[in-house]
């Protein structure tokens, strides 16, 4: 996994790809439609960029162990939205104009912050004595070649060519989704024998990460009275994030795959947690129908 091939050549590779495929499903109005609900757009950026940041260190200096597990819990913090936030805010019939449009936000604004949050970690939970490089800006330069870039190319296909993007897209997202898989089971296998130690100390604080930011991001919500397609997707966008993404910093960057141990537990949280959140949202809407029908009768 640390091999240079793979973590400097195959995973960034593969991430383009991925980030590509999100390019494919946004358009320049999911930037300009942030005016038709600004509130709601100003408060998802600030549950992203800077709520949770916050609970992911507070989190980490609670429950995480170890200088690395610790740091590996921030990064995933700092890696908010991606595709399968989208695809839960979907399937949930949340508002999904409004997670493209916070998607779209984040992926522009954590080419700058991803690196200066990685710094902070590594700072505040090295232990005396050690020194580390964070390399900002080659990482801020990379970070942007490997996932704006792809995200702007697959915009302007979009533009160009409806078709072929509806043709690319699901097959990307599939790609994706496998790569996921792939990557949780490299890194888990290469930890070798720790395994199952670094996976039960990171089980409890990316669980409590997922579910506490959604809880959030929910209270948030509420707090200033959006309405309930609005509230999912809040909830969903600061609940859910990028892990293949936090993966990679963890072991292109830093070099250190146990920092990647805490996404790839959390990339199966979450998508327990984003069922829950779907199955629930059903049942409301459902039960909204049923109720409108009965007072109609």
């Amino acid at each position: 996994m640390t091999s240079s091939v793979f973590s400097q050549i195959v995973l960034p590779v593969c991430l383009f790809i991925i980030m590509f495929g999100m390019g494919l499903s946004l358009r320049i109005a999911d930037f300009t439609r942030v005016a038709r609900f600004p509130k709601a757009a100003i408060l998802g950026t600030v549950g992203q960029m800077i709520v949770l940041p916050l609970a992911g260190f507070a989190l980490a200096a609670w429950l995480m162990p170890t200088p690395a597990l610790a740091v590996g819990l921030v990064l995933i913090a700092a890696c908010p939205g991606g595709i399968t936030s989208n695809l839960v805010a979907y399937l949930a019939r949340a508002d999904l104009a409004l997670s493209i449009s916070l998607t779209a936000i984040s992926s522009l604004l954590t080419t700058i912050t991803i690196p200066l949050i990685a710094g902070l970690a590594l700072t505040t939970f090295a232990g005396e004595g050690v020194v580390f490089d964070v390399p900002v800006g080659k990482m801020m330069a990379a970070l942007f070649a490997i996932t704006l870039l792809p995200v702007l190319i697959g915009m302007v296909i979009k533009a160009k060519s409806e078709r072929m993007a509806l043709w690319l897209e699901p097959k990307i997202n599939l790609f994706g989704a496998l790569f996921l898989v792939f990557l949780i089971i490299v890194i888990l296998i290469e930890q070798g024998e720790s395994v199952i130690t670094q996976v039960s100390d990171s089980g409890v604080a990316a669980l409590a990460l997922n579910v506490v930011m959604m809880t959030v991001g929910l209270l948030m919500a509420r707090a200033f009275r959006l309405n309930s397609a609005q509230s999912t997707s809040i909830t969903i966008e600061i609940g859910i994030q990028n892990s293949t993404l936090a993966m990679m910093v963890a072991t292109t960057f830093l070099h250190d795959p146990a920092m990647a141990v805490p996404a790839a537990v959390y990339s199966i949280m979450m998508y327990l947690t984003g069922s829950v959140v779907i199955g629930v949202r059903r049942w409301q809407l459902k039960s909204n129908r049923q109720q409108t029908a009965a007072d109609l009768a």
